[in-house]
């Protein structure tokens, strides 16, 4: 019987199993970040274990509040970057080099098609984009990840979800993983994997599949997961050059992981784009899901362009399409945030960033903090965020805020109007 990719990788992986359904696995990389892994290090600190298992495959961040905004947060900063230092972990990222985690581990080359990958972060399934297993983990088994280098986790049952169809134009990756999770619902692959697979998937840049795995979650996945193919190889070969006589070669090993024609799924899908239109969330759920058209002319009071989501150079350029040569309503504010120096760098030098602020949009440096309301665009009571971010939960961006998710054209075209639009209204 055949297996799927996250079959294979438990089965190489594989350390112990000690009851049928718990699965300790060797893990590649542990990511971590300013807000969930101090709590992890006090603690070792406390029992005395205040050690790593392998300070090449930690990757630390500070990118939540930074620069820090409070003592609070000068804490956290200080406990990661002090515990960095100590052990001596080279890819540490602290301001002026940090961004967005998700969006700048693999833009620095850390994550590959086969890799196991925890971090104390929900959105970890970001990295499942380039034929990976990652998964967000509580604090203990973090813990357990730095000390030892292995998670423990259940078996990796599959839903295989095969996204056909030709994507109309104007329609983009959010706009997809919007619409299956508005099909599943917001339980529809809990406690699964979900592999994205088919057609669309195959034409989709390595960007727009992150788009759709970072989501994964909002089904309550543990782990969104593509093919390896081709595009992989090309976005990783700068780092990989050196392990490979060629592309070939490297697609040729990578695609041991792709999934067995006869694998067996828990669940199968498949999802026809064709006729697929622009969409928003509404109300408090991600499953909340409408046509952009069913929403027009819901005033909003800010748009925010960003996140590890929709806060890459693609992002960045469907969004200044939209904005090129006109103004956004004197009534929304409007901020951008790059989700990397390199991203920036890179808007920078192709006048995105100059569109964006001619525009009337606040830039800012590579943060998190408006997604989950800690900083950098904080709602108040009362106000409405168009964003390009992963979740509208009640309260997420500021107590009492509501929160609309749309793709980078639909939040541009919105700032402009002052009101959730299509952005077909304001072609370039």
């Amino acid at each position: 019987m055949g297996q799927t990719i996250a079959e294979k990788i438990f089965a190489s992986h594989l350390v112990d199993r000690p009851t049928p359904d718990t699965f300790v696995l060797r893990l590649d990389a542990v990511f971590c970040h300013e807000i969930t892994t101090p709590v992890a290090i006090n603690d070792l600190v406390a029992r005395g274990k205040d050690r790593v298992f392998d300070r090449d495959r930690i990757k630390a961040v500070i990118d939540h509040v930074t620069p820090a905004k409070d003592g609070q947060t000068a804490l956290q900063g200080k406990i990661l970057r002090d515990w960095a230092h100590r052990h001596n972990i080279k890819d540490f990222f602290d301001i002026g080099r940090n961004g967005v985690c998700h969006a700048l581990f693999p833009e620095k080359g850390f994550v590959r098609p086969g890799y196991t990958i925890i971090m104390g972060d929900s959105h970890t399934c970001t990295h499942g984009a380039f034929g990976a297993f990652a998964a967000g983990m509580g604090t203990t088994d973090l813990e357990v990840g730095i000390l030892k280098g292995v998670a423990a986790f259940r078996f990796p049952a599959t839903f295989k979800i095969t996204v056909t169809g030709t994507l109309p134009q104007g329609v983009y990756a959010k706009d997809v993983i919007l619409s299956i999770i508005g099909r599943i619902g917001v339980n529809g692959a809990t406690d699964k994997v979900i592999e994205f697979d088919g057609p669309v998937i195959a034409a989709m840049t390595m960007e727009e599949r992150m788009t759709l795995c970072n989501m994964a979650v909002e089904a309550g996945a543990t782990c969104g997961i593509c093919p390896p193919d081709r595009n992989t190889v090309d976005y990783l070969w700068p780092f990989i050059q050196d392990d490979f006589t060629s592309p070939e070669a490297a697609l040729a090993d990578y695609s041991r992981f792709a999934s067995d024609v006869d694998a067996v799924y828990d669940r199968t899908m498949v999802h026809d784009v064709s006729a697929l239109f622009p969409l928003t969330t509404f109300g408090f759920k991600p499953d909340n899901v409408k046509a952009v058209a069913a929403m027009a002319g819901t005033p909003v009071d800010q748009v925010y362009i960003g996140s590890c989501t929709n806060g890459r150079i693609e992002d960045l350029r469907i969004a200044a399409r939209v904005l090129k040569g006109r103004t956004i309503h004197p009534r929304v504010r409007g901020i951008v945030s790059p989700a990397t120096p390199q991203i920036f760098s890179q808007a920078l030098g192709e006048g995105l960033i100059a569109t964006f602020m001619e525009a009337g949009f606040c830039v800012t440096n590579p943060t998190c903090g408006a997604c989950l309301g800690m900083s950098n665009g904080v709602l108040a009571e009362g106000e409405v965020c168009a964003a390009t971010t992963n979740r509208n939960f009640n309260g997420r961006m500021g107590k009492g805020g509501m929160v609309h998710l749309m793709s980078p054209a639909t939040a541009a075209a919105t700032a402009i109007a002052g009101e959730i639009v299509n952005s077909d209204l304001y072609k370039p």
